[in-house]
């Protein structure tokens, strides 16, 4: 493996060991702001970070008008539909459930990776997502007795809005570099998160605020929704979008630890063999090949950082 690849890896891991905390800050959160408030005000508070590290670097706070449609989606995907989905799901099922489910993002970005990056995984690949998916799929339905529940629909819409999201962004990191999609992603947004954070703050005002629900907020706002995505975008971009994508096949394990550190919950049996079987995903696919894109015209180097 060369050392870009490498790189390329390391920045990808970084990237899901910001998100792994993800569900259960969102847990801290929703009890005292509630889900939409938790959903869009930390895009708001993150939006605020992006165009202060634009205008320091002295780059535009909106993106060249032939890229707007495509960051849209990824507004779509990742600031507004993957936040809230989860933040909703969250409100009735735990964040351990959670995490397992959500095991599903690396066959969503791959599928993504297919029609948006031009990339083509081997069968290898293919067979190893197979394999964790099986046992992320357990999950919901034996728990659910054999259907899935609300949150469990939830969680299954935020895998697809997130495949999308990480897909598109990862192509225009190629060009732009990923902290600046990120950064104008956040911005182009404000237009609807910022009524609608104060709609929901109005409609349901804060109440029992703690310290653990404002940690979980600013962990929110500051890594999931802005600094891990200057990490994750960037592996995406360099690495190729399906190859580093499956390295969240390990992210419902960390956030199945963190879901038992922080929050005090219980694995119970399915969950534990379904984790297992994910872990044995990523031991069979760790080296699956993955045909790259043909490489896009980028930024000069010295801009990209």
């Amino acid at each position: 493996m060369t050392v870009s690849k490498k790189h390329a890896l390391l920045l990808g891991f970084l990237g899901v060991l910001a998100f792994s905390m993800t569900l259960p800050a969102t847990r801290l959160a929703d009890p005292a702001f509630g889900g939409w408030t938790v959903a869009f005000g930390r895009a708001v508070v993150a939006a605020v970070l992006a165009g202060l590290v634009l205008l320091a670097k002295r780059q535009p706070l909106l993106p060249p008008k032939a890229e707007l449609r495509p960051l849209l989606i990824v507004v779509i995907g990742v600031v507004v539909g993957f936040p809230l989905f989860t933040s909703l799901a969250l409100e009735t099922v735990g964040s351990s459930h959670g995490a397992v489910v959500t095991g599903l993002i690396p066959a969503a970005t791959a599928g993504f990776a297919v029609l948006l990056a031009g990339e083509r995984p081997r069968r290898s690949y293919w067979a190893a997502l197979a394999i964790g998916l099986a046992g992320v799929l357990s999950l919901p339905i034996i728990q659910g007795h054999g259907r899935f529940e609300l949150g469990d629909v939830l969680l299954v819409a935020a895998v697809v809005v997130a495949g999308l999201g990480y897909s598109q962004g990862g192509v225009l990191a190629r060009k732009y570099g990923g902290w600046r999609v990120i950064c104008w992603a956040l911005v182009l947004a404000l237009p609807a998160t910022v009524p609608i954070t104060v709609i929901t703050v109005l409609a349901r005002p804060p109440h029992d605020v703690t310290a653990k629900s404002l940690a979980g907020l600013g962990y929110l706002s500051v890594i999931s929704m802005f600094l891990g995505f200057f990490a994750w975008y960037e592996g995406l971009a360099r690495g190729g979008v399906a190859r580093v994508g499956r390295l969240q096949l390990v992210q419902p394990i960390l956030t199945l630890g963190w879901s038992v550190l922080l929050l005090g919950e219980t694995l119970d049996l399915v969950t534990i063999i379904a984790a297992v079987v994910v872990l044995g995903a990523v031991a069979v696919g760790r080296n699956a090949r993955v045909d790259p894109a043909a490489p896009a015209a980028t930024v000069p180097a010295g801009e990209r950082t």
